[in-house]
């Protein structure tokens, strides 16, 4: 008895010794890694996702990422605001149980238009988590501490990439609904720790109520405009459908932009959009997502539909690349920062596209993995590696500290944004082909893939490099324009 009791006593000061800052780090860590391992679990699920659930089109399981992705872009900056107004920790404890809720309802959606509202769920969950946790970390380091404290929350991203297409293989193979039913004993785990661990703050005399209207307004553009892409490969361009998809989509963003320009709390605060760089990275970080999203999806549509990989070695396939993009991230920063974001980031988008080239010169239909897909994989890791650091960086480079929060905010708004208008263009490009069609459609897919890559890295070249004379302007330079309220 009293062995045990002395064995308990020594175990106890083991859990004390971490010092509280480091139980916050890790409690969000966690947090915000379940929260980014879904969005690559769900891209190798997506085959088995349509077998499951009646063979659906890939148009119409598609939905099952953009959803997610739309409203989690839309819904970033007004969680952030809500959350600076009636209390950070509460809103980090709400956003894990509405993930936790909506992963069960995932794991139980007996028909894909169930499963996508239980996405749109997970994604108002997620949206409530991610500005969140950086907002409770922050306060408990100093200020020449803050640098490491960020450096491991920004590798968690990198770390659930890499461990995603395989732990969500892993899974599937057993059965697809496991990977959402996963979350529910970490999600509840960490929802109890914080309880204990995490202290409340609010700033809510400075938090405007965020224009809530303007985030349907921007999540509806968006989603209309995904949907017109992908309707594409059925209807072609003279679709009336396609047609109203876009004018929907052009109107909804038009009184979107209206509202931003005179809502005290805004989505987007248009003056921020004057800032060169932000700017610049904010076009760069669409278009690069856009092709990261139509790749990724692209990669598990050849391993398991083409090839007919096991969905564990479809995930274990493509690894390599964010493995490959992590080790890269730490000196593509620092190259950044000895040579200048801008120019780091036109060579590593080049390096990006030319791995989506490599596959749509070197990819049949006949599985070659070494010689054929493991070089694109690791060129592309090449590229990703740099490019994701340096546009944060190059992004919030410009703006006065004041405006971290909400520039990061928005920056993450566009990569979800992109991401979903990637998977669209790729389901249209992709289109339904025959046997004989179907080759010609991946390679078209890579090269498009390719251009949206070159494209982010030429808005770099132009604007960062080409131009760089041109004076870079501070946020603290830019005077908003007048604001009048609106109910």
């Amino acid at each position: 008895m009293h062995a045990q009791q002395t064995a308990v006593t020594n175990r106890r000061p083991l859990v004390k010794r971490m010092p509280r800052k480091w139980q916050v780090l890790s409690l969000v860590s966690v947090a915000v890694f379940m929260a980014s391992l879904d969005l690559f679990i769900v891209n190798v699920a997506l085959p088995d996702i349509q077998v499951g659930l009646g063979h659906q089109s890939l148009s119409n399981a598609s939905w099952v990422l953009s959803a997610y992705a739309i409203v989690f872009a839309a819904l970033l900056v007004p969680a952030g605001r809500l959350a600076d107004r009636i209390g950070r920790k509460a809103f980090f404890e709400y956003g894990l149980l509405i993930f936790v809720v909506a992963s069960v309802l995932c794991a139980a959606a007996p028909a894909l238009p169930v499963l996508i509202g239980a996405r749109v769920l997970q994604a108002v969950g997620a949206a409530c988590l991610f500005p969140t946790s950086l907002a409770l970390l922050l306060p408990e380091f100093e200020l020449h501490e803050r640098p490491v404290a960020i450096a491991i929350y920004s590798a968690v991203g990198g770390i659930s990439a890499a461990l995603g297409p395989p732990i969500g293989g892993l899974l599937v193979g057993v059965s697809w609904r496991l990977i959402f039913l996963v979350n529910v004993p970490v999600g509840l785990t960490t929802l109890l720790l914080g309880l204990r661990v995490l202290h409340e703050s609010r700033d809510g005399e400075k938090a405007g109520f965020p224009d809530l209207a303007g985030a349907l307004l921007l999540a509806g553009g968006i989603g209309s405009a995904v949907g017109g892409i992908v309707e594409l490969q059925q209807g072609g361009w003279g679709s009336p459908l396609i047609a109203l998809c876009f004018a929907g989509s052009a109107v909804l963003i038009s009184v979107f932009v209206w509202r931003a320009a005179h809502h005290p709390a805004p989505i987007v605060e248009l003056p921020l959009l004057r800032v060169r760089t932000f700017a610049t990275a904010n076009i760069a970080q669409l278009l690069y997502y856009a092709a990261f999203g139509a790749m990724l999806l692209s990669l598990v549509l050849l391993l398991n539909g083409q090839w007919h990989y096991s969905v564990l070695r479809t995930g274990l396939a493509i690894a390599p690349g964010p493995t490959v993009a992590a080790i890269c991230s730490v000196p593509g920063g620092k190259l950044g920062q000895r040579f200048g974001q801008s120019r780091v980031l036109v060579v590593s988008t080049s390096v990006f596209a030319i791995g989506c080239l490599w596959w749509a010169w070197q990819v049949t239909l006949a599985p070659h993995f070494l010689t054929a897909f493991l070089p694109g994989m690791i060129i592309t890791g090449i590229g990703a590696g740099p490019t994701i650091p340096n546009i944060f960086t190059e992004g919030v480079a410009s703006l006065e500290p004041g405006r971290y929060a909400t520039g990061s905010a928005v920056l993450s708004m566009s990569r979800q944004i992109g991401a979903a208008l990637g998977v669209a263009i790729f389901v249209a490009v992709l289109g339904t082909p025959t046997a004989t069609d179907v080759l010609a459609a991946f390679h078209r897919g890579w090269i498009v893939c390719a251009a949206l890559a070159g494209s982010a890295g030429l808005v770099c070249l132009v604007v960062g490099v080409i131009v760089p004379a041109l004076p870079r302007r501070s946020f603290a330079e830019v005077e908003p324009a007048q604001s009048a309220p609106i109910l």
